[in-house]
């Protein structure tokens, strides 16, 4: 598989992707593509880094991995392509919107705009195969994706992190302390958000607050 990355994130990961561990996990990812139905498309497994420039980095909000049904996936973590039903999880996250921001519920659950304002809507593993959540999880992606929220961590300051569910909030401890905000919450889906654990968490506009606070204009959610 060819590596097909913004030139933004290809000088911050080169490294990375000249490594051992990524030719191996590439390899991989080139057999179960070849041999079973994976998502998101070839084409798309890069894709929170090709909508998203580095120079705009502003926010990172953190996935599991890919959605596993037909046609969902798009590269983007929570995100779904703009003629799919939109997922519970990422319903609940559009409400949560419309309720901390006093807005009109998104009907697009397309989340590139994010993307193009310097959201990093980044999976930790960013490929799965079809109707297999978590199928694709010990083949190295997190080394990969570790690594990335460290660079940015540590390359960045002042950014927002927005750490959903349990897996998410693991991640804090591998955040470089760079004067960024970390947010934390339950996690949008229904078991976690029906039991009081993600509506109400405001993370949106503490993150809007947060950028107007050092000056960075704020994200249209």
């Amino acid at each position: 598989m060819k590596i097909s990355i913004s030139k933004s994130w290809k000088e911050i990961l080169d490294s990375e992707f000249n490594s051992e561990y990524f030719e191996t996990l590439i390899k991989k990812i080139d057999f179960n593509y070849e041999n079973k139905v994976c998502y998101p498309n070839k084409k798309n497994i890069f894709s929170a880094f090709n909508h998203c420039n580095f120079n705009d980095l502003k926010v990172v909000i953190l996935g599991q991995d890919p959605y596993h049904g037909e046609n969902q996936a798009n590269g983007l973590a929570f995100s779904v392509s703009s003629n799919v039903k939109i997922p519970p999880s990422l319903k609940n996250i559009l409400i949560e919107i419309r309720n901390d921001l006093n807005t009109n519920l998104r009907e697009n659950g397309d989340l590139k705009d994010w993307s193009k304002q310097g959201v990093l809507l980044l999976n930790s593993v960013l490929t799965v195969e079809k109707s297999n959540p978590g199928s694709h999880s010990k083949l190295g992606w997190e080394k990969f994706t570790n690594q990335v929220i460290k660079l940015v961590s540590k390359k960045k300051s002042n950014l927002v992190f927005m750490l959903w569910g349990g897996y998410a909030k693991k991640k804090e401890k591998i955040i470089y302390d760079n004067q960024h905000l970390i947010l934390k919450s339950g996690h949008p889906s229904p078991l976690s958000a029906n039991r009081g654990f993600w509506f109400g968490n405001k993370h949106f506009s503490k993150c809007n607050n947060f950028l107007i606070k050092h000056k960075l204009k704020t994200i249209k959610w």
